[in-house]
């Protein structure tokens, strides 16, 4: 789970990116805050850089595999 405390500093967007699931240790294709749908934990990674890897932290054993979902993108003017 991703937190934040001062919302005017985050604008709201429907883009396909959101939707997408990355695979541990996958390329990562925007930089920004990632979701592990598994259990719902957050991990930060930067373009290019790999995703965190499956050993990056432990599931309890049934809840499924890590899958990272883009929550917050990085953006640059």
């Amino acid at each position: 789970m991703a937190y934040y405390k001062y919302g005017n500093y985050l604008v709201q967007e429907q883009g396909p990116e959101f939707d997408a699931l990355h695979s541990p240790g996958g390329q990562t294709p925007y930089s920004g805050i990632y979701r592990c749908e598994a259990c719902g934990g957050s991990s930060v990674s930067t373009l290019g850089n790999p995703l965190p890897p499956q050993g990056h932290h432990l599931h309890n054993p049934g809840i499924g595999p890590i899958q990272w979902r883009l929550v917050t993108k990085a953006h640059w003017k």
